[in-house]
């Protein structure tokens, strides 16, 4: 039954993160990193590279938590670290990935 609750708890939250992913690659106006800030398509000088980084750094982002869900089907206790250290890790490496993206194709 443990299985079952951390699969019906896991999988649509590692779902979220890679359709957070597969939505920034596939938008045709420029993905937003901060909420409440847009980001206007006149700032940026490749949409379609810019969009396509930002989808590559969630999709990424999201195998934190798919590692996650498939170690809590055999060990839920690691599971557990798995997650919390890969997000302890994650968040701040993607804040740093969206700033090079954001470095990259900014209009200067």
């Amino acid at each position: 039954m443990e299985t079952v609750f951390w699969l019906v708890v896991m999988v649509p939250c590692s779902l979220l993160i890679t359709g957070i992913g597969v939505y920034a690659w596939r938008r045709k106006e420029p993905m937003w990193f901060w909420s409440g800030i847009t980001v206007k398509k006149e700032e940026i000088t490749d949409v379609r590279a810019y969009n396509r980084a930002n989808g590559i750094l969630w999709i990424v982002f999201s195998l934190i938590y798919w590692a996650g869900t498939v170690v809590g089907v055999f060990h839920p206790g690691a599971a557990g670290i798995v997650i919390a250290a890969g997000t302890f890790v994650g968040v701040p490496l993607l804040i740093f990935g969206y700033r090079r993206i954001e470095a990259k194709y900014r209009v200067r």
